[in-house]
């Protein structure tokens, strides 16, 4: 799916932090005491704050999903910056830190793009207009000028938070709910989690460059724990630049650890693009 697949890692990864994690103790460095909290601490309120907010961040990493392979197959809602909108099927193969391999098909069934991402390349099959297209992985970075890699991109389809910065500078709390704000090299970052579970339920970025305006909104519901995890079946991704894109990602099936095939074969009638 040259646009779903693009808009899926590429548009919504150009807007979120794939630095890797640093640790909490450089960030509990920089906290202080403007942190927001609506009921005040006893004792030290600094020390009780930084405790509170290590404690709920090793709890949210605690929850991320772990695995060899994931295989899922689900419907793709996605409108445009023109306002068109696409709904597709997407069955989705991975094998951690070495494979990303997708098919989408859409009326009657008929596949009409398959992509494969390793390590080095971004492959595509245009199935439509029988093109072949072939990338570095660079290509990803190159487009949305950041460094990105194969793992953030397994980790943000699986639904692990690799937007998720340890440098966190204040929280809030309401009913059944916890907020954090981070700052980090490209955006601010106001993500919540939910105050039993700790697992993400909303994240919005917004562009630290304010001349760019970037805005992204996402969204984790439905949680399951079907298979020993828990995977959030429905999201919805937000973005807003000088044009708008929705996403909405309903995974109706999905399966952890089984043996998988990644096929990629290129027929001789292809164009090269």
């Amino acid at each position: 799916m040259l646009r779903a697949l693009v808009i899926l890692v590429v548009s919504i990864t150009s807007l979120a932090s794939c630095r890797s994690t640093k640790k909490i103790q450089t960030a509990i460095a920089k906290i202080d005491t403007t942190v927001v909290i609506t009921t005040p601490p006893a004792g030290n309120p600094a020390e009780d704050s930084i405790a509170f907010i290590k404690d709920n961040y090793s709890a949210v990493i605690k929850n991320r999903i772990d695995f060899t392979t994931f295989s899922a197959k689900m419907d793709l809602d996605y409108t445009d910056a023109e306002g068109k909108k696409y709904d597709v099927n997407a069955h989705i193969r991975m094998y951690k830190d070495s494979a990303i391999w997708v098919s989408i098909t859409a009326i009657l069934g008929i596949e009409g793009l398959r992509a494969l991402i390793t390590r080095d390349s971004v492959k595509l099959l245009d199935k439509q207009n029988k093109v072949y297209t072939a990338r570095s992985v660079s290509y990803l970075q190159e487009v949305t000028a950041l460094p990105l890699t194969l793992s953030s991109l397994q980790d943000l389809i699986i639904g692990n938070p690799v937007f998720l910065d340890s440098n966190i500078i204040s929280y809030s709390k309401s009913p059944g709910r916890i907020s954090f704000q981070s700052n980090g090299s490209f955006f601010k970052n106001l993500f919540t989690i939910g105050e039993t579970g700790k697992l993400v339920q909303s994240s919005k970025l917004d562009d630290m460059d304010e001349l760019r305006n970037r805005t992204c909104y996402l969204t984790y519901t439905e949680y399951e724990n079907k298979k020993g995890v828990s995977f959030s079946a429905k999201r919805t991704i937000h973005v807003s630049e000088k044009k708008k894109l929705d996403i909405k990602l309903d995974f109706k099936q999905y399966e952890f650890n089984e043996t998988l095939s990644f096929p990629f074969n290129i027929p001789k009638s292809y164009k090269q693009n």
